[in-house]
Order: structure tokens, then C-alpha cells, then sequence
């Protein structure tokens, strides 16, 4: 689809087409198959992103950063996810989070933490929720029930708190060196009640990193479990107000995350496409380019209806926010996710179909795109947790 920028957009824009190009799709495919989780992970590649400014592009300038709008964030993970999509979520992973340390946090946590964000290139950042027992709870607990949620604690003792659990799939998790931490400080009541959050950094004695998770795909994107045990931080590390880190006062922050996902996945299927058209263009059969052949066509229509749809969608989102529109607020966003990651699974589905026998080979490039869509309906909630907000449009 087109889109109308303007020359900074199209500056961040070509600056992510680069990097891609130059840095993430020479080494996506290797390392993909490396087998240990935790040596899919690229410093060096993430140092080079920072040098560009890749991981603090959500930063607003009073703070010392870029401060790029919406549009200019979806466009470079748009380019940058086209290379490799774990790749581009271990950066937005930091511009989900940003709000939260230049506007929730106060002036001596600022002063604390967000020096160390801006000059540190390996300084990334992370939130830790989910747990093994504590999942779709977490975003929709069910009344009544003021057990469901997370069961990490924090207790004061003192100028001190003390943090006893553990999290798991957490995203940029073994990587991160702030973590944003969601307790338990008051048992009894509902989550949206009796939650608190803390900045816990991660050389906190008491806080370690369990086993990195084994994902089908995404596979550079590090997932961890988080384990605390008496793991103490001072009560200056209070992230917000005390039981109200789940609801309105800490929810506005993070209303990127579908935005962020939807983009991650469409970069994703304009791989998908892109590979396939090339392959169609330069593979014969039957005496002629296999595009020619009715059924390769009607394939490749289809992806590139469901790829342009996806976009058209997404912008619409974006756009929304940028004119003030309550869409961006409502259900919208998180319908845009589920579509999307419907169509990028329908189009990298055909791309391993065009590809015919080759298209399931590892050394072929769509089956890892196939791969890392997958991963998409089980993130921030499943799709069916996300249909669900089509209750709001009653």
C-alpha cells in the first residue's frame, strides 16, 4: 500500500532497510539453526542496531532521545522484522517498555536508570508478568476470584522489599539488564488490586535467570524464566503506586503491544511474499516460469491480497492514534493482531507451497518464516483471548 511519509519517516525508514539488508539477513538463517537457545542471540548485532539508535528510538527528546512517533516505530520493525522478526522485537521490546521508565518512573529512578539505557548498547529492557500458573489470568481475571494472576510476592521489610517466585516466557529474559517486575503485594484482593510493580536490575542478588525456552521459531528473541529468592530491592525501586500496577494507572503505557506485534508479523510476511514471487519468477516447469502456471498466480494473489490488507489495517491503527481517534484505545488494535497473524500464517503457508519440495527443506528460506509466524498466536495473549475484545464493539 502506499503510504504518505514525510522525509523522516523515509530516513528511519531506509536506515532499518539498510541495516536489514546489511546486517540481520546475512546471519538470520545460521543463526536460526544454532541449537542451544541461548546462543541464538547476537550481541554484536544488537550493539550494531544501538550504534544506529535502534534500542532507544522510542525515547522522547526532553529525555535525551530520537523520540520517533508511532508511524516511524511500525515502519523500521516493518523493515527490520522483513529480516528477521525476533531480531526486531528484541528492539521494540525496549520502546514497549520506554514510557514506563521516562514517565511512570520518578525523577530519581530516572535519574537512576535512564543514563544507563541510553549509553549502555546491551542495556535492554523487560517486563516480567506470565508465569507457570498465571497466563490469560493475567489479562482477564475472572471476577470473583482474587486468587487467579500472578503469585510472585513482594513484602516490605523495612526500606527494603523482598521478592519470592518465579516468571517464565519472559521476552528479552537473560538478555535484559532492567527488569520491570509485577508482584503480589496485597493476596487477598484481585490482581487489578493488589499488584505493584519494581524495577529490579539484573546483578539484584537474589534474582537469577532459569532456562532459556526453546521456541519453534523466533528463535533469536531470548524467553526465559525469572527466579526470585529473597531477592531484595529498596523501596525506591516502587514503579507507580503501591497495588495499582495492574489497571488504568500502568495499562496506558503498553498500548503499543499489539501495534508492535501486528507490524512484527506483516514484516514477517513480506519475506514470505517477496521469496516466493522470486522463486515463481525464476523457477520452470513445464516449459515456462512457474508463475505462469494459473495456480502458482492464484497463490501468490492471494498472499499479496491478505499482505496489502494487513497493511491497510495496520496504518489505519496508526493513523488513528496520530488524529486522537479512540480506535487505537478500543478493540481495533487487538483485532489488527489476530489479523495479521491469520494472514502472515496463510501467506507463508503458500510460500512453502510454491517452493514445492524445497519449500520444507531448512536450507530453504520460507520454512523458517512458516516458523517464526506460528509463533504469533500465542503471544500477548492467544487470538482467541484477543477475539474476545470484540465484546467492546456492542
Amino acid at each position: 500500500m502506499h503510504q504518505v511519509l514525510n522525509d523522516e519517516h523515509r530516513a528511519l525508514q531506509q536506515m532499518a532497510r539498510d541495516f536489514a539488508e546489511k546486517e540481520i539477513i546475512p546471519v538470520a538463517a545460521e543463526r536460526d539453526r544454532i541449537q542451544d537457545p541461548k546462543e541464538t542471540f547476537s550481541p554484536e548485532l544488537i550493539k550494531k542496531g544501538s550504534a544506529l539508535g535502534l534500542r532507544t528510538l522510542a525515547v522522547p527528546e526532553e529525555f535525551g532521545g530520537p523520540g520517533v512517533d508511532l508511524k516511524g516505530q511500525v515502519l523500521v520493525i516493518l523493515e527490520l522484522a522483513r529480516g528477521d522478526g525476533g531480531v526486531a522485537k528484541t528492539f521494540s521490546q525496549c520502546w514497549k517498555w520506554t514510557p514506563m521508565l521516562c514517565r511512570l518512573a520518578t525523577d530519581e529512578q530516572r535519574e537512576r536508570f535512564l543514563p544507563k539505557f541510553l549509553e549502555d548498547d546491551l542495556y535492554l529492557l523487560a517486563m516480567a508478568g506470565t508465569e507457570p500458573e498465571a497466563g490469560s489470568d493475567n489479562r482477564m481475571p475472572p471476577p470473583g476470584y482474587p486468587k487467579a494472576g500472578w503469585k510472585t510476592s513482594a513484602v516490605r521489610d523495612g526500606d527494603e522489599w523482598v521478592i519470592n517466585g518465579m516468571k517464565h516466557f519472559i521476552a528479552n529474559g537473560g538478555v535484559a539488564k532492567l527488569y520491570i517486575v509485577r508482584t503480589r503485594t496485597n493476596p487477598d484482593v484481585s490482581i487489578t488490586e493488589g499488584t505493584t510493580m519494581f524495577f529490579v536490575p539484573s546483578d539484584t542478588p537474589g534474582f537469577s535467570i532459569g532456562r532459556r525456552h526453546d521456541k519453534i521459531g523466533w528463535r533469536f528473541y531470548q524467553n526465559a524464566e525469572l527466579i526470585f529468592q529473597d531477592c531484595r530491592v529498596p523501596a525506591s525501586n516502587l514503579l507507580g503506586e503501591l497495588n495499582k500496577g495492574k489497571g488504568d494507572s500502568s495499562e496506558r503505557f503498553v498500548s503499543f503491544n499489539d501495534v508492535e506485534l501486528a507490524a512484527n508479523v506483516i514484516g514477517i510476511s513480506q519475506a514470505a511474499f517477496e521469496h516466493a514471487l522470486n522463486h515463481a519468477r525464476n523457477r520452470f516447469q513445464g516449459g515456462k516460469p512457474i508463475i505462469e502456471h494459473q495456480a502458482i498466480a492464484l497463490k501468490l494473489s492471494d498472499m499479496y491480497m491478505r499482505l496489502e490488507a494487513s497493511k491497510s489495517y495496520l496504518f489505519n491503527v496508526v493513523d488513528s492514534n496520530e488524529n486522537g481517534g479512540a480506535e487505537f484505545e478500543s478493540s481495533s488494535k487487538q483485532l489488527l493482531k489476530v489479523f495479521a497473524t491469520e494472514s502472515a500464517i496463510q501467506i507463508t503457508r503458500l510460500a512453502v507451497e510454491i517452493f514445492g519440495g524445497s519449500g520444507v527443506m531448512r536450507d530453504a528460506p520460507v520454512e523458517k518464516l512458516l516458523r517464526d509466524a506460528n509463533i504469533f498466536p500465542h503471544l500477548a495473549a492467544d487470538s482467541i483471548m484477543n477475539l474476545r475484545a470484540a465484546a467492546k464493539l456492542r
